[in-house]
């Protein structure tokens, strides 16, 4: 019979390794040269820029999306749900400030969810021109050569390309615990993930060829899951392709943010992948520093580790994170490596919280699991 001191040593090691190796991968997806795109020329794309209401730096942000040097043409679609809402002059006026460039505000919204954001480009995926089509979210910022990015991602086996948000400029304590999870935690396993081969769909960033998802049922088929990323990743694999990922993330400005903000979202966030991928939900809670750090503990109280051990992990664990953080050009002062500390901490609880119901509020929108498919069940 394995002891209790051999199943906590063979746990912290195998929960220590995989930690090591998700950030090796990591620092591979973000410094290995990619394959060469299949994508010939530089073919037209529509960008679809879903927005509401006046968010953090927004007119930076929305600003990025005419500042593409993509050679080829490129068609801007701002899509918006009500014409009161108070970033519509925001966006018309953008769009008066660059009159040689192809872009449109359309207001409407088309119910063929229970997801806000897919009702609300509906109609902007009808108006699109061309055959790429990007969806991105209004709170990144997107540098000069994003569009190049995207299609030089795109391999024969590509059906998506995507990129989880890098987050940047941090104005407290709280924004700087958002950035901790968008960075080292998610960011790092969502590029380990895509370098061996088993890359999944972040809705900030969806860069489609329309076939691929028209295929499939078209943005209807989005609404199949409580979010549009995990719908997308089993869209992509159900055809046989594979989700790609930017190496070089692109950013989020993220300004001020309260704890109870950042709370609520990462409960969200975890809900929408305990509903999606349960199984793989199931093991996140060995992600994180927690379950290593009582492993450690426990074994110091029982003789078999020496006291310093706890130094020793968190060096090991928070050391090999910061040295993807300056690989990748993510935030690493001493106060973002603190924030790491209490993001490692935050996780078994976020993780416990995601298992309690089906449902929470998006930007005002109360969801539940079983509002996403409302045409199926009508």
């Amino acid at each position: 019979m394995i002891g209790l001191d051999t199943f906590g040593l063979t746990l912290l090691a195998a929960t220590t390794a995989s930690h090591l190796a998700s950030i090796a991968a990591a620092a591979w997806a973000v410094s290995a040269k990619k394959p060469d795109s299949v994508i010939a020329g530089n073919p037209g794309i529509t960008v679809l820029r879903p927005v509401c209401g006046l968010e953090n730096n927004i007119q930076e942000t929305l600003r990025s999306t005419f500042g593409t040097t993509y050679p080829g043409p490129v068609q801007l679609v701002f899509c918006v749900q009500r014409e009161s809402d108070p970033i519509v002059p925001v966006v018309r006026q953008l769009i008066a400030e660059h009159p040689g460039i192809d872009a449109v505000l359309l207001v409407g919204d088309e119910k063929i969810s229970g997801n806000p954001k897919l009702n609300n480009l509906v109609k902007g995926w009808a108006a699109a021109k061309y055959d790429y089509i990007l969806m991105a979210d209004s709170n990144v910022l997107l540098p000069p050569d994003y569009l190049q990015r995207l299609i030089a991602r795109w391999t024969e086996d590509t059906g998506l390309v995507t990129s989880p948000p890098a987050g940047i400029r941090a104005e407290n304590a709280w924004g700087q615990l958002e950035a901790a999870f968008l960075n080292t935690y998610q960011g790092r396993w969502q590029l380990s993930s895509d370098a061996m081969g088993n890359g999944y769909a972040q809705g900030k960033m969806l860069f489609w060829r329309r076939d691929i998802l028209e295929n499939a049922g078209g943005l209807a088929a989005l609404g199949q899951d409580m979010a549009e990323d995990v719908a997308s990743t089993k869209v992509v694999r159900a055809a046989g392709l594979k989700v790609r990922l930017l190496g070089d993330l692109l950013p989020q400005p993220i300004g001020r943010r309260a704890l109870p903000e950042v709370w609520k979202r990462q409960v969200r966030w975890a809900k929408v992948r305990r509903m999606g991928f349960p199984a793989l939900y199931s093991a996140e809670l060995l992600t994180g520093l927690f379950v290593p750090l009582v492993l450690t503990l426990a074994l110091i109280m029982a003789g078999i580790l020496p006291l310093w051990s706890v130094a020793g992990l968190f060096g090991l664990w928070f050391g090999a994170e910061y040295a993807l953080a300056r690989l990748a050009g993510w935030p690493a002062d001493p106060s973002d490596m603190a924030l790491w500390v209490l993001r490692d901490l935050m996780l078994p609880g976020i993780w416990a919280m995601a298992w309690v119901g089906n449902g929470f509020e998006w930007r005002g929108n109360a969801m539940d699991a079983t509002d996403v498919t409302p045409q199926q069940r009508a």
